[in-house]
């Protein structure tokens, strides 16, 4: 293993849960959470290489992250979308701090994909411009 990939082994390493968290947010459908997590590693590691550093690898972590699972979104609402039924559930209902975690999570998703962004990364205690800055906004 080289040096490259072992820097972005251990990245990954530290910001799955992000990456996850964001992913999540995205999406009601365990299946689609772990091809959009997958999407976000492979555009991670297509541009690892050209990351300059002039902002925190959490910022370009939350970018790439949240520029995927925009893209994706879009892409799934302009096609016709049939979901298949398993037989398992990893959404059930199982205590009511879940029914709380649903409830935000139904909440968030029904947000505008910038919105979801903003309101992802603020609990993550980023000054404004910091959120802007990975958002693309303005503050």
């Amino acid at each position: 293993m080289n040096t490259l990939d072992t820097e972005f082994t251990q990245i990954i390493k530290e910001n799955k849960s992000t990456i996850y968290t964001v992913c999540y947010m995205f999406s009601n459908d365990p299946e689609e959470v772990n091809d959009l997590f997958q999407e976000t590693l492979i555009n991670m590691w297509k541009g690892f290489s050209s990351f300059r550093k002039q902002s925190h690898i959490s910022t370009w972590i939350w970018r790439i992250s949240l520029n995927t699972c925009i893209s994706a979104e879009r892409k799934r609402r302009s096609r016709e979308f049939h979901s298949l039924s398993m037989d398992i559930n990893l959404f059930e209902d199982r205590g009511e701090d879940n029914k709380q975690i649903q409830m935000l999570h139904h909440r968030i998703s029904r947000l505008k994909p910038f919105d979801r962004a903003i309101v992802l990364l603020w609990p993550e205690n980023l000054s404004d411009e910091a959120i802007a800055s990975t958002i693309g906004i303005s503050v």
